[in-house]
């Protein structure tokens, strides 16, 4: 991908408009309703909100809350982008795009202004990947974007971000695109990252702006073997040099037998990784090797 110069195109002095894009399939009406509310109590100018029904009936929302509902599910990113153009094309009426997972909750007030303040600070900065807390407000080692995760509270630049937890300057979306719709679940973040690091966006890691989450395990999805092995085999075929497509691949085989799944698992999981390579995985756009290095130097080359 062809280096691009980052343009935030706000004016400055002007006060950030932020959309929030919710997805859910109607499971959780509670947790959706605390989510909305907690997004409508942030301080500041009010942040518009799509609540996107994947494959669902609208659920009932609160007055100026819109919603899409589609009619079958488009998977995680899927959703998401359809709820980005809700904001006109890859989400032109609004400056930042966030994306919170319905099981989410906004604990603090001053979020929404957080967001503002860090993209008006930078405008090179494309991505805002906040903290997720626990019930007991702890960060799961999985929830920090970065290598060396022992300490979440420690700010900084990465090179991917968390999905459900995030804001993306809508300037973005012309110059890396949106999210790949064919991963359904699992590294859409990651491929997004990739693109946007690509076209000379930073990425950082905000843990003073945090989402409240449960606690859970990822495998909890019945996919989740197969979807992480073969979207992370679309994940190198669509973006990296090729010669450091074998490494990164095997380097995560290597990770993935040594962490000593179940038999059940591993057979998913390989599945999935031959899946990856047998079905298309779309637009093959690799990164300049001055963004591999950029990443090194970040603490995160792309081969792990």
């Amino acid at each position: 991908m062809a280096e691009t110069q980052p343009d935030a195109g706000t004016a400055p002095g002007v006060e950030l408009k932020l959309g929030a894009v919710v997805i859910t399939q109607g499971t959780r009406p509670v947790e959706l309703k605390a989510l909305l509310d907690s997004v409508a109590a942030q301080r500041g100018p009010a942040v518009e909100v799509v609540v996107v029904a994947n494959g669902a009936p609208l659920p009932e929302l609160p007055e100026g809350v819109r919603g899409v509902s589609l009619p079958e599910n488009l998977g995680i990113p899927g959703g998401r982008n359809v709820g980005i153009d809700a904001f006109g094309k890859d989400g032109c009426d609004v400056d930042v795009v966030l994306f919170l997972d319905d099981d989410g909750l906004l604990p603090l007030d001053d979020s929404a202004q957080l967001v503002r303040a860090a993209f008006a600070a930078d405008p090179k900065l494309g991505i805002v990947s906040m903290r997720i807390a626990d019930e007991e407000g702890l960060t799961q080692r999985r929830h920090v974007p970065r290598l060396r995760a022992s300490d979440p509270m420690r700010a900084g630049k990465v090179t991917t971000f968390l999905g459900g937890a995030s804001a993306v300057r809508s300037a973005v979306f012309p110059t890396a695109g949106q999210l790949p719709g064919e991963f359904f679940y699992g590294h859409e973040e990651t491929d997004l990252a990739w693109r946007a690091l690509d076209a000379g966006w930073d990425i950082a890691y905000c843990p003073d702006i945090v989402l409240r989450h449960p606690r859970t395990l990822p495998s909890r999805h019945a996919t989740y073997n197969h979807n992480i092995a073969r979207n992370r085999v679309w994940l190198a075929r669509r973006n990296l040099p090729a010669v450091l497509v074998p490494v990164y691949l095997g380097v995560w085989m290597l990770l993935t037998i040594a962490r000593r799944p179940s038999g059940e698992a591993l057979r998913a999981w390989f599945g999935g990784f031959a899946a990856g390579w047998r079905e298309p995985a779309g637009p093959r756009r690799p990164m300049r090797w001055s963004t591999v290095w950029r990443m090194t130097r970040l603490g995160r080359p792309p081969v792990i």
